[in-house]
């Protein structure tokens, strides 16, 4: 029998290696610019074409290689970064393990362009699929030039796979912006088909920060600073006013690394508690500085995943400093919690989350649910009592013919039938967010927003897009900045939001003027608005225009909808009722959130046997 086990070449090898290191135009972006800062360059160019599929060519001003280590550095696990395996335990550059040019000389066209200050001329070399085809003296300038052509050319089946040029642009920008919050001493300038995106200079850490994510955040900024024997931490949070539902920047560096750390990311969020509302993400910018023999880089080839000795000690330690700067510096009071004379408007739930307090409705007449004429909305729809002539069953009547027969709650949900409760039969509001009535086999419970949610997503879904929307002007145009990302997810999506009604002016640099918002949400804060259906649509792709639609319903929505604590009348809770279950499918949120559920009375017996 012959033997069966054989070694791989190179080149099937290398595309092996080049899966784990290579999945897309970002991680090329990371691979190169991480050598190029390694280099010791002072100023990085990264100039992108069609997303980063046809091109990916970064140029800096670093040290530069000589002819034989430029046809080196394309060998696995070739590196000038590390010599034994004893170096792992003290990394201070950010490559070391020896794959990233091989890996992407593996699966595209590289073309190299490289001279050292003390040499006349550079070196030229062209790789392809981990074949040198070229090797030839050039005039060049001093550092590197890379040139990553046709990613994924000689494997077809991966190149499929690639998102559209946007979303790839998109992720290139999440690298790149991580890189140059690390090193604010590097000037960086990113290209996309000839159009920069960003053109920093070297600068303090804090313009750094305010020129990736924008001049609005630059009075949010609070500064952390603390030095322990453990760990050295400094950077920036932001006010609880800045915090957002979605897209909210956060970044964790340990010694000019970024990491990707869930856990001190908790610890950062229960600092927050109390004084931002739940669901919101606070901003922030935290760097660490710690022993490197205490940390393990090496996990995972991206080098995101980063496993500390005392990630406990470590963890009190942020929580700490970060609570100590939002007292020291946010101006924001914190949160009463003394609900004395305010029965009807709760601060906490029973999941002690916090929730911003409403002011009371002024006029027992308003009506939050008219939406189609604006002029009129302190007034009761005309056609409100429409829903109820059918509801003149006595109450002692309807309780024994309907209320208590132990039908199945669930039959009729489970089966996608209509389901409708009787609406004439008494209820009460609880905590300013639940809506208790008595149903056919139980207690059914309502979530008051989350019923407006759906109520609210249907008639956009059902109008606004089938439909061009009303646009309603401003009475002073609002001012909004979008980062690049925001900008790149705007372009695509703008002719939707002018169609529901948005009216948005470029004023250049990222900069837009708010003119006009879709008729009926005017009560909600359209900046905001905007920048959370841009953070929605981020992954989407371009051509999935329902996708788009779905986001943009559903980000209006939760922005109009009643807010907890709110207290509504009969009236208005039976307008909401009644348009909730007119609907086919009531009981899920659009993104999946229960709306409504019942509680057996079986249930509610148990609690009263004797255990």
């Amino acid at each position: 029998m012959q033997d069966i086990i054989h070694l791989l070449p190179d080149s099937v090898a290398n595309q092996i290696a080049a899966g784990e290191v290579v999945q897309r135009p970002a991680s090329i972006v990371k691979e190169l610019v991480e050598n190029s800062v390694d280099a010791g360059a002072t100023s990085i160019q990264v100039l992108i074409t069609d997303g980063g599929r046809t091109c990916v060519q970064v140029i800096d001003n670093g040290k530069g290689m000589s002819e034989t280590d430029a046809r080196l550095a394309f060998e696995r696990h070739a590196t000038s970064k590390i010599q034994t395996a004893t170096d792992l335990f003290s990394l201070t550059t950010m490559g070391f393990r020896g794959e990233a040019l091989a890996s992407i000389a593996a699966v595209a066209q590289v073309e190299l362009r490289t001279r050292r200050p003390e040499d006349d001329l550079g070196c030229m070399i062209q790789i392809s699929g981990s074949k040198v085809e070229a090797q030839e003296p050039t005039t060049c300038p001093v550092g590197s030039n890379f040139a990553v052509r046709n990613l994924f050319f000689n494997v077809p089946a991966r190149r499929k796979f690639l998102k559209s040029n946007q979303t790839e642009l998109s992720n290139i920008i999440t690298e790149f912006e991580r890189i140059v919050l690390t090193h604010p001493d590097i000037s960086f300038k990113l290209t996309n088909n000839n159009v920069d995106i960003y053109n920093l200079n070297a600068s303090s850490l804090r313009q750094r920060i305010i020129n990736v994510i924008g001049r609005k955040f630059d009075a949010d900024l609070v500064p952390v600073e603390v030095e322990t024997s453990l760990v050295s931490i400094t950077g920036y949070i932001g006010q609880p006013q800045s915090a957002r539902k979605r897209g909210a920047h956060q970044f964790f560096f340990v010694n000019g690394r970024y990491m990707n750390h869930p856990y001190f990311r908790s610890a950062v969020v229960h600092a927050y508690e109390n004084l931002i509302p739940a669901g919101e993400q606070p901003l922030f910018f935290i760097y660490l500085a710690v022993n490197p023999s205490s940390i393990d880089v090496n996990v995972h080839p991206t080098k995101t995943e980063i496993k500390f000795d005392n990630e406990q000690d470590i963890w009190q330690v942020i929580h700490a400093v970060v609570k100590e700067s939002l007292g020291r510096y946010a101006n924001t009071p914190m949160i009463d919690f003394d609900t004395e004379d305010r029965p009807d408007i709760p601060i906490m739930d029973t999941n002690n989350r916090t929730y911003p307090q409403q002011p009371k409705i002024a006029s027992t007449n308003y009506n939050p649910f008219t939406y189609n004429n604006r002029d009129n909305c302190a007034s009761v729809p005309q056609n409100w009592s429409s829903l109820y002539e059918d509801a003149n069953v006595s109450m002692e009547q309807n309780q024994q013919t309907s209320l208590w027969d132990n039908s199945d709650f669930d039959t009729h949900v489970s089966s996608g039938e209509s389901y409708r409760p009787d609406l004439t039969v008494p209820f009460f509001q609880y905590k300013g967010q639940y809506l208790v009535m008595p149903d056919k086999s139980g207690l059914l419970l309502i979530d008051q927003y989350k019923a407006h949610v759906k109520v609210l997503y249907e008639q956009y879904m059902d109008n606004l897009f089938q439909h061009q929307g009303a646009s309603q002007r401003t009475l002073f145009p609002e001012l909004i900045q979008f980062t690049p990302t925001e900008q790149l997810v705007l372009d695509n999506i703008i002719e939707d939001l002018e169609y529901i009604g948005f009216e948005l002016t470029n004023l250049g640099n990222g900069s837009y003027s708010i003119n006009g918002v879709p008729s009926g949400i005017d009560t909600a804060n359209p900046v905001k608005l905007l920048h959370d259906l841009l953070a929605v649509s981020v992954d989407t792709e371009t051509n999935v225009k329902e996708i788009v639609h779905r986001n943009i319903a559903l980000t209006m929505a939760k922005a109009v909808a009643i807010p907890y604590g709110q207290v509504l009348s009969d009236e208005e809770t039976r307008l909401l009722l009644g348009q909730l279950f007119d609907l086919p499918s009531p009981r899920y949120t659009p993104d999946g959130d229960v709306v409504f559920t019942n509680v057996d009375d079986s249930e509610i017996d148990k609690l009263f046997r004797i255990k």
